[in-house]
């Protein structure tokens, strides 16, 4: 059994959007409510969320971008950048604990407290660029990590698993020409044009050409897609690289019962991506894997999907080798 970190704070709910946007809420709290099902909220080990340390955040976002946010929030502005981004006054701070919560997250699994983690947090972040907010995203909370990882933990080698629907494009571009950073995404494309990045030969620039792989899913395939994209693209490129820790963007919105998009993954099909992505952590990282809310917005069905999560993180993948 794994010694398993959650991160989850009732604070995350202060950012709030407009009635009609799907990233409202209500997610983190599906996602909540299943995790304390069957009492699996006891196994885990509670992580507090605190205000990130601005200099963390200005290792991947310019200043004056997190200046330019903040004023936008302290001013009352409520659409940032673009309209997918709907805000409130709260949600600067908002987006500064969720990225503090990632960072103790990962200092826990450092200091050996945990082995793994969950992080429950909102707003998500993979879409973030530098200087932009986009698609929901404000922080990228996994590049910030990341980040953090390699500076304060000299840690070489960071790999990041991203299997939301969408592409990463702010994570693929804040780190598309380092090669001590390996970023894999496996998402629909196209997909509603959204956000129209992560083709299959975007590779990385530069030193970093190479270290950016892109499984691109066409909408209407699933589980056997997905089987075979991350068989044949994901574990040959971890076998190759290395990482001394796995950080995953983990999105929920290519259940088949999802309306963002058109990939018809299955429950279990989810189920099976997350013990292959835990077995290559067990192989390669000792285990170490930070793993972090991106989307997922079938309400019904995120209590499920996070508890199925959850419960692999605590007892352990499959073996892909």
């Amino acid at each position: 059994m794994k010694r398993t970190g959650y991160l989850y704070d009732s604070n995350f709910l202060l950012h709030e959007t407009s009635s009609w946007h799907p990233e409202v809420p209500e997610r983190l709290k599906a996602i909540h409510q299943g995790i304390q099902k069957d009492g699996l909220l006891e196994r885990l080990v509670p992580i507090k969320a605190s205000r990130a340390d601005m200099r963390w955040i200005e290792t991947v976002h310019e200043k004056a971008y997190i200046d330019r946010f903040n004023d936008a929030c302290v001013s009352g502005v409520r659409v940032f950048d673009s309209p997918d981004n709907q805000m409130c006054d709260m949600t600067f701070e908002t987006a500064l604990l969720a990225a503090g919560g990632v960072l103790n997250a990962a200092e826990m699994i450092m200091k050996e407290a945990i082995d793994n983690a969950f992080c429950a947090v909102r707003p998500p972040g993979h879409h973030a660029e530098r200087a932009a907010a986009m698609g929901f995203c404000y922080f990228n909370n996994v590049a910030i990590a990341a980040r953090y990882l390699q500076i304060e933990w000299k840690i070489q080698r960071v790999a990041i698993i991203d299997f939301d629907v969408h592409h990463g494009n702010g994570t693929q571009h804040i780190f598309e020409e380092d090669a001590t950073v390996f970023y894999y995404s496996i998402h629909e494309h196209p997909s509603f044009a959204y956000p129209g990045t992560g083709r299959d030969f975007e590779e990385g620039t530069g030193k970093g050409k190479g270290f950016t792989k892109n499984s691109p899913v066409l909408p209407g395939q699933g589980d056997e897609a997905y089987r075979a994209f991350l068989q044949r693209d994901l574990v040959p490129a971890i076998e190759a690289f290395v990482p001394e820790i796995i950080v995953v963007s983990a999105g929920f919105d290519a259940h088949e019962e999802d309306d963002m998009s058109g990939i018809r993954l299955s429950t279990e099909g989810f189920s099976w991506i997350m013990e292959q992505i835990v077995s290559l952590a067990e192989t390669y990282t000792r285990g170490r894997l930070l793993s972090v809310l991106e989307g997922g917005y079938a309400l019904h069905r995120l209590g499920e999907l996070a508890r199925n999560h959850v419960t692999i993180l605590l007892e352990g993948g499959a073996d892909v080798r």
